[in-house]
């Protein structure tokens, strides 16, 4: 299915293993190669991303694995706070 950009601003982000992430603010376009390189998330779960004194963070294109009513990206271990992922697996 073909998804128009503008309709991923504002959905929400979450990982391969039921984590929210936070919702898409921006879409970052490789204009030299034509294609979208990552989006860029804000709003985010404050148990699993530590943000410090960023608003978001920029998910690579590569790791979404779906687009649909959400946006399902892979998870990577180690990417996020331990404990969070601790009481999702529970």
């Amino acid at each position: 299915m073909k998804w128009q950009i503008s309709e991923l601003f504002g959905m929400s982000v979450y990982t391969d293993r039921a984590v929210y992430i936070g919702n898409v603010e921006d879409v970052v376009i490789d204009i030299d190669n034509k294609k979208m390189s990552s989006i860029a998330v804000t709003n985010i779960n404050p148990d699993i991303i530590d943000l410090k004194q960023f608003k978001g963070v920029k998910i690579p294109y590569r790791l979404i694995k779906e687009v649909s009513d959400i946006i399902l990206i892979r998870h990577i271990p180690g990417a996020f706070k331990t404990s969070a992922l601790r009481e999702q697996e529970e």
